[in-house]
């Protein structure tokens, strides 16, 4: 809900009870009411300046010493006139600093109104507002440099580039129709749309293709552990994940439902999912639970499959069909117990390990970041993380096809003209920054001026 942008709003920018609190004051009075309850005068401040002093109630009570920052509109987060105020973390002292604004004439902010007023002043298009959130819930390196990528509009810059391509071929199609009495003038050759739009289509294919990849980054990528009953699953996910989480026995079938959690490897966040062994039972209770293992196995990327000596090439080809699409790594636990002894199979990658002595770690580590097979990650990657662009890119993609079709086909400009209108609107959902027929308009006659 859009709220007031008249408003001046205030709230904790940082959690209280730490050493330093932040409270953050935005909108067109913040320096008035913030100067009002200060031991100096800020309303003649500059911008991006700093000021030590006292901070008092209304009444004149004394709350604390802090620092205030002070942002002039447009050059603060929001783009509005913003303070923030430094104290000490003390939840009293903040939340009596913050009544104390509400007092004086601010209102309580509503959860990620900053952001929002952001947004709606053109500081930050609304993938870049979606990256904000990204960034504070960011909980490995890679997903942190996606966010941060996203953030500083690498994403949105991909978009106004297609944007822009496209935009241009609407204004000639357009620009045919304004002439379509003149049916021998066409402004848009249909040789050169069509490899424009393939290659547009290009582009959008390998945003989609990102996704996976994205979303997996900031999930974290699932790891199936299967195998038979009492090989070791469990004490494996305890020691990936550093601590007792699974129960371990010698009793077959101690695992009977799903137990899923989450580590980082070299930055990367694996969400490791430990099932119930599988083998004949009557028990019904175990047999749900190994009709969960299955269940995971479909949506697991990776598949560590924790085998012993008895495991044969036909054993792999069989778990390989199951398992199409995925990448599956051999694991043979227990080598503490035959260290001697080879396990007869010709597949990679394949490991050994002794999961209740930790060795062939390093190995196993290896081969699931290999599996994994994430690109370099840094701050200017475009990957596509958010299911709502994933999902506006796909229509775009359907959109872009249906022109390429009707060119193919020689249909008239007004069909490929809405078609193309609606790949614009898909991309514009994304940023939040609809096409006008204006736009369509300006860019007619700034870059096809016709008799000046």
């Amino acid at each position: 809900m859009i709220q007031d942008l008249q408003d001046t709003i205030a709230a904790m920018s940082t959690p209280a009870g730490g050493a330093i609190g932040i409270v953050r004051v935005s909108g067109p009075d913040a320096i008035t009411i913030t100067s009002k309850l200060f031991s100096k005068n800020l309303t003649d401040s500059k911008t991006n300046s700093l000021y030590y002093g006292n901070f008092h109630t209304l009444h004149g009570e004394l709350l604390d010493d802090v620092m205030i920052s002070i942002y002039r509109a447009p050059h603060s987060y929001t783009g509005e006139n913003a303070t923030e105020i430094s104290c000490h973390g003390s939840r009293y002292i903040m939340q009596k600093i913050l009544q104390t604004l509400i007092d004086a004439g601010c209102r309580q902010a509503m959860p990620g109104e900053y952001t929002q007023r952001a947004y709606l002043n053109n500081k930050m298009d609304l993938s870049q507002a979606e990256a904000v959130a990204d960034l504070v819930s960011s909980s490995n390196c890679a997903s942190h440099k996606l966010a941060l990528s996203q953030l500083r509009g690498h994403f949105s810059s991909e978009l106004s580039q297609l944007r822009e391509q496209l935009l241009k071929i609407t204004s000639l199609l357009e620009l045919e129709l304004d002439f379509s009495d003149h049916e021998e003038l066409e402004f848009a050759d249909r040789t050169k749309l069509l490899k424009l739009t393939g290659k547009i289509l290009k582009h959008i294919n390998t945003l989609i293709h990102s996704f996976e990849t994205g979303n997996a980054l900031k999930n974290g990528i699932p790891v199936a552990i299967i195998g038979k009953t009492n090989v070791g699953k469990s004490t494996l996910l305890n020691k990936l994940l550093h601590e007792e989480k699974a129960i371990v026995s010698d009793i077959h079938g101690t695992t009977r439902d799903v137990i899923e959690d989450t580590t980082e490897i070299e930055g990367i966040t694996f969400r490791f999912i430990d099932t119930a062994g599988i083998r004949n039972t009557q028990d019904k209770v175990e047999q749900l639970g190994i009709k969960r293992t299955y269940q995971k196995l479909d949506e697991a990327i990776i598949v560590l499959w924790i085998i012993d000596r008895s495991i044969t090439d036909k054993d792999v080809g069989k778990m390989q069909e199951k398992c199409k699409g995925k990448k599956l790594i051999l694991v043979r636990n227990k080598i503490d117990l035959n260290p001697e002894d080879e396990t007869p199979i010709e597949y990679r990658p394949f490991v050994e390990i002794s999961a209740k002595y930790g060795e062939g770690f390093a190995d196993l580590e290896t081969a699931l970041i290999n599996s994994a097979d994430i690109p370099e990650i840094n701050e200017n990657s475009v990957i596509v993380t958010n299911i709502r662009h994933y999902e506006a890119l796909t229509k775009a993609r359907e959109s872009i096809l249906r022109v390429i079709e009707s060119i193919q086909m020689g249909l008239s400009g007004d069909l490929i003209s809405e078609d193309l209108r609606n790949c614009l609107d898909q991309l514009s959902e994304i940023t939040g920054t609809p096409i006008t027929p204006n736009e369509v308009l300006s860019n007619i006659f700034k870059h096809f001026c016709i008799g000046k």
